[in-house]
């Protein structure tokens, strides 16, 4: 999606600030100014001022970020550009609260282990038995372990709302109470929205539940 950057005279006094205090390169000030100019045009299509954006606006456009194809390490980048800018408002005193104390830099990707061939991967997401609600809880689990690159604490621990099928991201809780988004890929999608249709529910057994995978009792299951 084409999406046009609109400068901000704020944008351009940290970046005077922070070439000041740091020295960055020229390349580094222009890919921070890029990012930027970007979000605030972002953010003009929606009616937000850049001042005042706050926490689930970032997370909105890092969502939009992941279902347009940015690469992760260009997210990264413009998360860290966010980070200095808010700082920077923050301590000019144009802004209360930093609203990106509380978001994770995205993970950048992490091989499955050698010691595994494309065939013992195949074997082990094979494994659940299908005709089973369990099994298609646990392929699901497998599905989104994987291509989502979670710990087993992360993934036992996501609620219904922290899932959006749609953008294909998932919001993760992780050290520090600090959230991130994490890209689902398209395999581990389509198996949750089968997991979803009607194993959830079986497992549940009319329980309500907002744990996105829960154990046979229906509540959070443990490692």
């Amino acid at each position: 999606m084409n999406m046009a950057a609109i400068d901000h005279p704020l944008i351009d006094r940290f970046l005077d600030a922070l070439w000041l205090e740091k020295g960055l390169s020229d390349n580094t000030r222009d890919s921070y100014r890029s990012d930027l100019a970007l979000f605030n045009g972002w953010l003009q299509e929606r009616n937000v001022d850049l001042i005042s954006a706050g926490r689930e606006v970032i997370l909105d456009h890092l969502a939009w970020r992941v279902e347009n194809a940015y690469k992760p390490r260009s997210t990264a980048r413009f998360l860290s550009g966010a980070r200095g800018f808010y700082r920077y408002l923050l301590r000019e005193k144009l802004i209360s609260v930093d609203p990106t104390l509380q978001i994770d830099m995205p993970q950048l990707g992490k091989p499955l282990p050698k010691s595994l061939s494309e065939a013992d991967v195949e074997a082990l997401l094979a494994a659940p038995d299908l005709s089973e609600p369990i099994g298609e809880r646990d392929r699901a689990m497998l599905e989104v372990l994987y291509a989502c690159g979670l710990r087993v604490t992360e993934l036992i621990s996501l609620t219904l709302e922290q899932v959006n099928l749609r953008q294909g991201v998932l919001r993760v809780m992780g050290k520090g109470s600090k959230e991130r988004l994490v890209p689902m890929g398209e395999e581990s999608i389509v198996w949750v929205e089968r997991y979803l249709r009607g194993a959830r529910d079986e497992l549940l057994g009319g329980k309500p539940s907002d744990v996105l995978f829960p154990s046979t009792r229906g509540d959070q299951m443990t490692r």
